[in-house]
């Protein structure tokens, strides 16, 4: 099967849906299958062009047998609604009239969350008469409206239609919850033609592994406890709540917060770290996805958060899985939905409400103090992702749903 794919992110960027498109298309390619990945200039999230590329009209290259064709892109930071907005659309046009030059395939696929990708996907499916589908990972414009990114009602209606526009033309539409499942069979799409397929962990990557303590020399961190977020420093997670419960812990010294990541976010984190002089929080900056692992496995406790806002009782953050694979004691922060229920079902963490830095740092003093309480719910986790949350199986599900739709079958 030859899968045309338009994706915003991709390797070397480091975010989750990066991470996500890269291990399904490098897994399609090992069966067999000819996939083209188009997809903008890395300079996720800082809005600087990564090292070794430039912001040319076209470039390609070869990743693991993915041919890989990066179109211009209008380069901004993760931040601000107007500016962003360009930078996708930008990318939509970019990436459609490079489709133009490829070959036919059997299937296009567009991944959200920004619709202009999917617009885009459906325009050269359109073009070049072969299926659609639509990859929803976030229930976009909700998220951006209920963060108050976009306060405009008329805006926020013309992109609902978008949004419904874009269910209706998929021949095909692939989900990463089921919550999502939910929200797009109210817009009228039959079930028959949505998937859902779960994010997952590369095992290969991801699984328990002894401490680095080279790592905790570097940083000067021997001896302590590292209570740590690892991820996009986004408006979505309510990091100000881990600064709050680092600020009522501050007279703990044996305790550490390790933020490790980027994003819209950080600035304003700075500036909170600052204000209330906290020498207990530390900002790493933006690590290579390879690295990930060996943090994972010298922390002592990793920090799942969301904001309460009902958008994010329906979605599930990649970093669960990948925490847990490593068998990782992990707290997680939010609304009740489906990550929530998971979780608890499978007795895989500490599970607290959001933005309620009380209730966070008592968890973290629970997890602190009662270790093999924690150690337990750890390796209850890794079972549970192991069985259930494997990227080799999940990879194949929706390969099997791409050559169903590419039949006219879906």
């Amino acid at each position: 099967m030859k899968i045309l794919f338009l994706t915003h992110y991709f390797p070397p960027e480091v975010n989750a849906p990066a991470n996500r498109t890269f291990e399904h298309a490098r897994r399609w390619v090992t069966d067999g299958h000819d996939v083209t990945v188009v997809t903008c200039v890395p300079n996720h999230p800082k809005g600087v062009v990564f090292p070794g590329y430039r912001n040319r009209l076209l470039q390609e290259e070869q990743t693991d047998g993915i041919r890989v064709v990066r179109v211009f892109t209008f380069v901004t930071p993760n931040e601000g609604f107007l500016r962003r907005s360009l930078n996708y659309g930008v990318f939509a046009v970019a990436a459609g009239l490079a489709c133009l030059r490829l070959p036919r395939p059997d299937v296009v696929v567009a991944t959200s969350p920004q619709f202009f990708c999917g617009l885009a996907g459906a325009a050269v499916a359109l073009l070049k008469r072969r299926p659609f589908v639509l990859e929803v990972r976030d229930l976009w414009p909700d998220s951006i409206f209920q963060l108050g990114q976009l306060r405009s009602p008329r805006l926020l209606r013309a992109l609902e239609a978008l949004e419904s526009f874009l269910y209706r033309r998929a021949d095909g539409i692939v989900v990463n919850t089921r919550a999502f499942i939910q929200h797009i069979a109210a817009r009228g799409i039959p079930l028959d033609r949505i998937e859902l397929v779960y994010n997952g962990i590369d095992a290969s990557l991801f699984y328990p592994r002894p401490p680095d303590p080279a790592l905790r020399r570097t940083y000067g961190l021997e001896g302590r406890y590292l209570v740590t977020y690892l991820g996009t420093l986004g408006l979505a997670h309510g990091l100000v709540t881990v600064i709050d419960a680092a600020e009522s812990l501050r007279d703990r010294r044996e305790i550490v917060f390790l933020l490790i990541g980027d994003g819209a976010d950080r600035a304003r984190l700075v500036a909170e770290i600052a204000r209330r002089g906290l020498d207990n929080v530390r900002l790493l900056g933006l690590r290579p996805r390879a690295e990930i692992p060996a943090w994972l496995s010298t922390v002592d406790l990793t920090l799942v958060v969301l904001r309460d806002l009902p958008v994010f009782a329906t979605v599930i953050p990649s970093k669960v899985f990948e925490y847990l694979a490593q068998e990782r004691p992990m707290i997680l922060a939010a609304p009740p939905g489906e990550i929530r229920t998971l979780v608890e079902e499978a007795k895989a963490g500490f599970v607290i409400d959001p933005e309620d830095p009380s209730a966070l740092a008592q968890a973290i003093l629970d997890a602190k103090d009662h270790p093999e309480d924690a150690a337990t719910r750890a390796r209850a986790g890794r079972a549970w992702v192991t069985a259930d949350f494997q990227r080799d199986r999940l990879a194949r599900r929706m390969a099997a749903f791409l050559e169903r739709v590419g039949r006219g079958g879906a």
